[in-house]
C-alpha cells in the first residue's frame, strides 16, 4: 500500500510546528511560538512560559536527584544556576528522565564558576556511574567456589566476563571518599582533596556498592574488563605498582560482585 500523500502534507507542518514549540521550551529569550493560542484563539505568552518553565525545573529537578553528592558539596542555589545553563545547552534526547545528564559531568568540568573544585566533575562521574550500575541488567556475580573450581594451570589464561553494573571511575582527586562523605547522613568532615583516588562501582544484587580501589587494583580490574586474561592483568597492574597484591585484587573483584559466574556466561575461561 502506498503512502497517502495528502498525509505527509499533513504531517509535514505538524512535525514543523513540534520542532518551534520544542526549540522554544528550553531559550527563555524565544518569543512565544505564533502558532500557541488559549482558549478561544487568544494569545498564551503567559501559558507557554509558565509550560516552559515547568519543563526546565523539572530537568534541573533530574539532574539533582541523579547528583546529589554535588548539589551538597556546591549548595542548591550553585547546583540550580550550573544545572539550568546546562538544560539550555544540552537538551533531553529520551523521554526517560534517568538517561538525561550523561554529559553534566563534562560540563561541570568546564563551568567557569566551578573551577575551584577541579575534583567536582569526577565526583559527578561516580554518581552517574551509580545510577548507571543501578538501572544495569541482573547478572549471577562469580562466586569464590565458581573461581575455585577453574584447574590452577588455566588460571593465568582465564578470562572474565564483567557484570552488566561494573563501573571504574579514575581520579587525580580523593573523589570517592568527597562522593560517599556527602551521599551520607550527618556532618562532612573536610578531606584531603589531593589524594588520587580509584572508585569501583558494582551492584551484585539490589544495592550499588562503591569501593576506593587499593593501588594497583584499577589497572588490574581495568584489564580483566577490557577482555586480557588474568594472567596478563595481574602483570599489567604490577608493572604501574610492583607491590600490588594479586590476591587481594581477586578477592575485591569476587567480594564486589564486579564479574559473572561461569554459569551466566560463556566468556570466563573457554581456553582448552
Amino acid at each position: 500500500m502506498r503512502p497517502d500523500p495528502s498525509l505527509r502534507e499533513r504531517k509535514a507542518p505538524d512535525m514543523a510546528y513540534s520542532a518551534v514549540f520544542s526549540a522554544g521550551l528550553l531559550d527563555p529569550d524565544r518569543e512565544t511560538p505564533s502558532h500557541v493560542s488559549g482558549p478561544a484563539g487568544k494569545a498564551a505568552a503567559k501559558r507557554y512560559n509558565v509550560y516552559r518553565n515547568n519543563v526546565t525545573v523539572s530537568l534541573i529537578d533530574a539532574l539533582a536527584a541523579v547528583y546529589p553528592a554535588v548539589q551538597r558539596i556546591t549548595g542548591v542555589e550553585f547546583f540550580r544556576a550550573m544545572a539550568r545553563l546546562h538544560v539550555r545547552e544540552t537538551p533531553p534526547t529520551s523521554p526517560l528522565l534517568f538517561e538525561y545528564g550523561r554529559d553534566f559531568p563534562a560540563f561541570v568540568e568546564r563551568y567557569e564558576y566551578a573551577q575551584g573544585m577541579p575534583w567536582l566533575s569526577d565526583a559527578a562521574r561516580i554518581e552517574r556511574a551509580w545510577l548507571d550500575a543501578y538501572h544495569a541488567a541482573d547478572a549471577a556475580p562469580l562466586t569464590a567456589s565458581g573461581l575455585a573450581s577453574v584447574p590452577a594451570e588455566r588460571l593465568a589464561d582465564l578470562v572474565l566476563a564483567p557484570h552488566p553494573a561494573t563501573r571504574l571511575v579514575r581520579s587525580r582527586f580523593a573523589a570517592v571518599t568527597i562522593v560517599a562523605a556527602n551521599r551520607a547522613a550527618g556532618p562532612v568532615e573536610k578531606i584531603d582533596a589531593s589524594q588520587a583516588e580509584d572508585a569501583l562501582i558494582t551492584r551484585p544484587e539490589c544495592d550499588v556498592v562503591l569501593r576506593r580501589l587499593a593501588p594497583g587494583q584499577a589497572e588490574f580490574l581495568s584489564a580483566l574488563i577490557s577482555g586480557r586474561p588474568l594472567g596478563e592483568a595481574a602483570g599489567a597492574a604490577l608493572e604501574h605498582h610492583p607491590g600490588f597484591n594479586v590476591g587481594a585484587g581477586i578477592a575485591t573483584l569476587i567480594e564486589t560482585g564486579a564479574f559473572i559466574s561461569a554459569g551466566a556466561s560463556a566468556s570466563i575461561g573457554d581456553n582448552p
